[in-house]
């Protein structure tokens, strides 16, 4: 770290504070304040997709071009989806360090205009089907939802960190658990509504359509579009609720 980073996280150190005093914002009082609650709805929002490839993407192979993850060819698809995260999400932690050293960018607005750019990753998801069962090609559907996923990690990197732009330190893990204990409701509630969904387009056959597609690839398309548009809405909603850099300052 350089000097000028140090001085940022040390920022609100309460040592600046009367000794032994620490500034602690009690939970009840965290849900007043709109960035706990961009926060928040963000990780609703996005969590979900990450868990909903997580737990799917197994299937999705299986059910749509019969590569069970017990075959060599459905381990090579997971493979190379998580090869595709790994190698780009390590991208994630720069661009904001760019925008800020070297645009001068304060860390905040730094940080949404990366999660912004990231936020257009996970559109890669929305060709995976279409393209996936025009070429009955498992591979394009792999590298796309790999793209995705990448966007997800770059984005949730990004995330945490202004969970530090915005409260004090003494007050950070309090806010980031309460982001999570909304990603998980939100990843419980995306996986019941996929299960039932799938079951739902599989019973129904040629009955269930959504644009081009029937039964149960339409339930996948589905999914999919909700997943590869989250990100975006969840930006919306989060510049929204916090427009510009806005810390808690609590005496």
């Amino acid at each position: 770290m350089n000097k000028a980073e140090i001085e940022y996280i040390l920022q609100d150190d309460p040592s600046a504070h009367e000794a032994g005093e620490e500034i602690r914002i009690p939970l009840k009082q965290c849900l007043r304040y709109r960035q706990t609650w961009a926060i928040l709805t963000a990780r609703f929002i996005s969590d979900c997709v990450w868990w909903f490839f997580l737990f799917w993407a197994p299937s999705y192979f299986s059910n749509q071009f019969n590569a069970p993850a017990t075959s060599g060819r459905g381990q090579a698809l997971i493979f190379t989806l998580y090869a595709i995260v790994t190698v780009i999400s390590i991208f994630g932690g720069y661009l904001p360090k760019l925008f800020v050293e070297k645009k001068g960018m304060e860390p905040y607005s730094g940080r949404m205009l990366a999660m912004l750019i990231f936020a257009f990753f996970p559109i890669a998801a929305l060709f995976a089907q279409p393209l996936g069962m025009h070429f009955n090609n498992p591979w394009w559907p792999a590298i796309l939802i790999g793209l995705a996923g990448a966007g997800h990690q770059s984005w949730s990197a990004n995330l945490f960190s202004t969970v530090g732009d915005m409260f004090p330190k003494s007050t950070i893990a309090t806010v980031t658990g309460i982001g999570a204990m909304a990603g998980g409701i939100g990843s419980m509630v995306i996986q019941k509504v996929a299960g039932n969904l799938f079951t739902y387009a599989e019973n129904a056959g040629s009955a269930f359509t959504f644009m081009g597609f029937e039964g149960k690839p339409a339930g996948y398309f589905i999914m999919f579009c909700y997943c590869g548009l989250a990100y975006l809405v969840g930006w919306i909603i989060m510049k929204s609720l916090v427009p510009k850099y806005s810390p808690i300052n609590v005496d």
